[in-house]
């Protein structure tokens, strides 16, 4: 007879167990941190090659903030997506104005080539510099995606990210087809006080 065919009242199971008479002899622990001297598996301290490599590597994979601007992409668009921003209080007919392309441009900077790093440092330096210079609006040549296996646009979608972390930058637009369609932003900048 297997323990399946027992009645309920029967199966080893559904013994009841006196829980003060369980604990008898057992006293309470007074601190709870593990004592380790002498274990075996004692922890060694890291300060060893392979650990000092770890912790390097760790802080390599962190986000780095260069200008303000992070080094992660928040949002991916795609080659052909349009890209408009503006901050709150820009009026509708300024940046209906921006987007075809009615507000003349001062300065490009043209960011074909460039690595991601070396374009945030660029795009930034750019934008601080105009800003200084009283510059209203300004065109930005991201380009767009030259792989054929993704839709994603990753410079474009990072100068889109960084434009709207820099304080100078009021608001954006894709550009007309005629100076870069979507691989292009006209970028208006605060007027300065």
């Amino acid at each position: 007879m297997s323990d399946n065919d027992l009645p309920d009242n029967e199966h080893p199971d559904n013994t009841e167990i006196d829980f003060s008479s369980a604990m008898t002899g057992v006293t309470r622990i007074k601190n709870d941190r593990a004592d380790l001297r002498g274990h075996p598996k004692k922890l060694k301290l890291a300060n060893d090659e392979t650990t000092r490599y770890k912790r390097q590597m760790a802080v390599q994979d962190e986000e780095s903030i260069v200008d303000g601007l992070s080094s992660e992409v928040i949002n991916l668009v795609e080659t052909e997506d349009e890209l408009i921003y503006a901050t709150p209080g820009v009026q509708l007919k300024l940046m209906k104005r921006l987007k075809q392309g009615h507000i003349p441009w001062d300065a490009g900077l043209d960011l074909h080539g460039y690595i991601i790093d070396d374009a945030r440092t660029e795009l930034s330096s750019f934008i601080r510099e105009c800003s200084l210079r009283q510059l209203r609006c300004v065109m930005v040549i991201h380009g767009k995606s030259n792989s054929v296996e993704s839709q994603h646009a990753l410079m474009k979608s990072y100068v889109n990210d960084w434009l709207r972390q820099m304080e100078q930058v009021i608001a954006f637009s894709s550009a007309q087809p005629k100076d870069g369609g979507t691989g292009a932003l006209y970028v208006l900048l605060k007027r300065a006080k």
